[in-house]
């Protein structure tokens, strides 16, 4: 298509004219009509669809103070330290920078598992929009990934050991976790190469993956339309004008409605920033004020709270839980060969069996303690297709689905709390019970997500004006 400049009065203000102007070379009035403006959003929309936006202008916090981080610290092993205590002394206005930052990643955190969790109880990686809730648990994996590597970075004694910790876990990956593992680290042991390495994915690498993906989550969230709490699909009912009966645009109603929203997490986020910044060693624990030692391992090592859970099952995975593991598996599988009358289906899930209980007699617990750990985070990209229920929303759901949910929450924190404790046999069974729950509530949900007697959907999304 040839170029066409975009025609306006020659008496009209100058602003409208480089609008017009900018409009011919580039979409802007027709994005911010697309996406914010004219893009409607239903209008029942609670509580929990707060945490979206949240979770943006969180990331935008994390990148410009990353930037102001940056300016003086030096990713070398000798100094790195040393300049990360320049920041918080010398740099005008450091400390609070690097404790914004620090508060930022784990209230990143905050929002983004109750981002998730909104998606869970209102189905909103239910069809249409399988896509989002892929490009969000893809999301969820590189803030790991980001938060992982930005972890060493202070060099202090935890960060350190907790780098190592982990970073040795991939060498029980057969045939090529020695490899990894060396790469990761750049040497043999932790040192000057690894923390470049994780620099260089902390501040490039990751960020860009990240925003890349926050950018196509959006696009795609306005390309099927926003859920809301009802689970109905507001594009299915329209006016004579093509606009959805029962939303309304974004801009202005959300726009005003999420920064109340904002308003409210700024105040708590102040609060931690000024008067808790380590919030009892949860956020900043207290080993990290202290700089790395090799010769000296502190009594008790954990990752930072929102890696517990998932640490919890790694550690959760030991020799004597193998057997009740796989029993548990196969158990999954033979109700996945009952339910199929194809012979082919009931063949694959009975080698599959036969494969677990070979691999779990070969490879030792750390192996599979990775591979569930690993697991239960990809597990999630395919919650689109696990869940079989006819209806979206858990308002619609039978009572005992609720229970089953409220279960699934109570064991997710309790594995959190029991990460960060010292490992005991007491504690060990109970993780144990909640890795084989949270494993259940997944691979199990092809079967119980359709039991029970389901309540009629509304044709229009319930709302009350307030």
């Amino acid at each position: 298509m040839a170029f066409h400049e975009k025609e306006v009065p020659a008496d009209a203000p100058v602003a409208q004219k480089v609008l017009a102007w900018v409009d011919s070379r580039f979409p802007l009035t027709s994005s911010i009509k697309a996406h914010l403006t004219e893009y409607y959003a239903p209008k029942n929309l609670n509580f929990w669809y707060f945490f979206g936006s949240l979770a943006i202008v969180v990331l935008a916090l994390q990148i410009i103070t990353g930037i102001f981080l940056v300016m003086n610290y030096k990713p070398d092993a000798a100094k790195a330290f040393e300049s990360v205590e320049y920041i918080m002394r010398e740099v005008p206005w450091g400390w609070m920078i690097r404790y914004l930052h620090s508060t930022g990643a784990s209230m990143f955190f905050v929002v983004v598992y109750l981002h998730m969790f909104r998606g869970l109880i209102y189905g909103s990686y239910r069809k249409p929009r399988e896509l989002i809730w892929i490009f969000g648990c893809a999301i969820f994996l590189c803030l790991m990934g980001e938060a992982f590597f930005g972890y060493l970075l202070p060099w202090g004694q935890m960060s350190y050991w907790g780098a190592q910790v982990i970073v040795n876990l991939f060498s029980a990956i057969p045939f090529i976790g020695p490899d990894l593992s060396l790469w990761l680290r750049g040497d043999y042991v932790v040192g000057d190469a690894t923390l470049n390495r994780f620099f260089a994915f902390h501040v490039i690498a990751i960020p860009l993956v990240l925003i890349g993906l926050v950018a196509a989550h959006i696009i795609a969230l306005h390309e099927v339309g926003s859920n809301n709490p009802d689970g109905v699909e507001i594009k299915e009912n329209l006016d004579a004008n093509g606009r959805p009966v029962d939303g309304i645009p974004f801009h202005p109603y959300y726009t005003v409605h999420d920064v109340f929203g904002l308003g409210v997490f700024l105040m708590i986020f102040a609060c931690i920033v000024f008067f808790a910044p380590e919030m009892g060693g949860y956020f900043l624990e207290a080993n990290n004020f202290i700089p790395a030692n090799p010769l000296q391992t502190p009594p008790h090592i954990a990752p930072v709270w929102y890696f517990t859970p998932f640490y919890s099952m790694l550690r959760a995975t030991t020799t004597n839980f193998l057997l009740p593991l796989w029993i548990f598996l196969a158990v999954i599988l033979g109700m996945f060969a009952k339910s199929s009358s194809d012979k082919k289906v009931k063949g694959v899930c009975a080698a599959i069996a036969v494969v677990l209980a070979a691999g779990f007699y070969m490879f030792d617990a750390k192996f599979w303690g990775v591979v569930i750990m690993g697991g239960s985070v990809v597990i999630m990209f395919f919650l689109p297709w696990l869940d079989k229920s006819p209806v979206k929303s858990i308002r619609y759901r039978p009572q005992f689905h609720k229970y089953i949910y409220g279960v699934f929450v109570v064991s997710f924190i309790i594995l959190g709390y029991l990460g960060i404790e010292p490992p005991s046999p007491v504690f060990e069974k109970i993780s144990q019970i909640c890795t084989i729950y949270y494993l259940g509530f997944f691979l199990a949900m092809p079967f119980w997500s359709k039991l029970g007697t389901f309540k009629p959907v509304p044709t229009r999304v319930t709302f009350k004006s307030h």
